[in-house]
């Protein structure tokens, strides 16, 4: 376990130093400016020129990734262009509630893909398992952006149950929570039929049915129990990539989390918010992985004789 929690630490570590080299590189050399987000276009030469050398940005490339890397180390995030407040402030601000949509999309995508891919496992080939496979299906092809305005004219307009947008009320999580769970659920139930329909034939169910215990028992104590690995996969990737998906959700929604926060730093050309955005997503998707190849080592023993 030590050794494997060792090699994983030290991969996570270079896949985080390469996405800190590739963002910083990116939003330095794609075309804008963010002297003249700030000023705007009918700024005087003379004032461009002294903002741009009190951010730092007139120095050499090389210069500002070095400093910028130097920073990483001591876990400062330097100040936002835009309020000049610590980035690591507005990220605190802004995390609880993508964590809090993250959560709760996970939670809706397990309560609805569970039981779809068991039963549809479990009666294979009937209506039920085509209806299954189909509401999957649709669930995997309706992107975010189409999907939330659709539940927002529906169940906001129309109907009047929820709230349009914002986090004020406990009810404004609802259709954000629906419209990122959803393709996750979809995807998890195909995921789940599958890895039980081939755990279904094996000897020990086999036998386990044939002591006379219930089908229930036999599906949920001993197929699903023994389909959990790559289950557990894609639950590890489909979280990591909750984080960082849930840009669409929370701009379409005005929650206001790190995607949100994402796309207006974006827009302003906010460098500081724009480096520390995209790493946290990042560390937070290489540390979901790290957890999932953890947690296989406890549902399965057998891994550990390898490791």
């Amino acid at each position: 376990m030590v050794g494997l929690l060792i090699s994983r630490l030290g991969a996570a570590l270079v896949v985080v130093l390469g996405v800190c080299t590739l963002v910083f590189l990116l939003i330095h050399l794609v075309p804008g400016d963010p002297v003249e987000a700030m000023l705007g276009e009918s700024a005087q030469p003379a004032d461009r020129e002294a903002l741009r050398a009190a951010l730092g940005l007139d120095r050499p490339l090389i210069e500002q990734y070095r400093d910028y890397l130097s920073r990483l180390v001591r876990l400062d995030f330097g100040l936002s262009f835009q309020d000049r407040r610590p980035v690591a402030t507005i990220l605190a601000e802004r995390l609880p509630a993508t964590l809090e949509l993250a959560l709760a999309a996970l939670a809706l995508s397990l309560l609805l893909a569970l039981p779809l891919g068991v039963l549809a496992a479990r009666y294979q080939g009937s209506r039920l398992d085509r209806g299954a496979m189909g509401v999957s299906l649709v669930g995997i092809s309706i992107p975010n952006f189409w999907l939330g305005p659709l539940l927002i004219l529906v169940f906001s307009l129309w109907l009047g149950w929820t709230p349009v947008s914002g986090r004020e009320d406990p009810a404004s999580l609802i259709l954000p929570a629906l419209t990122l769970g959803t393709g996750m659920a979809a995807i998890l139930a195909r995921m789940v039929r599958a890895s039980v329909l081939e755990v279904l034939g094996e000897d020990f169910v086999r036998t386990a049915r044939a002591k006379g215990l219930g089908e229930g028992r036999v599906l949920w104590g001993h197929a699903l129990r023994n389909a959990w690995l790559p289950i557990l996969t894609l639950i590890g990737l489909q979280l990591g990539g909750l984080l960082g998906g849930a840009v669409i959700t929370e701009t379409v929604f005005a929650w206001p989390g790190i995607g949100s926060l994402l796309v207006e730093a974006i827009q302003s050309r906010d460098y500081p918010v724009v480096q520390a955005c995209v790493l946290l997503v990042s560390l937070s998707y290489v540390l979901v992985n790290t957890l999932t190849d953890l947690v296989y080592t406890w549902a399965d023993p057998r891994i550990r004789w390898h490791v």
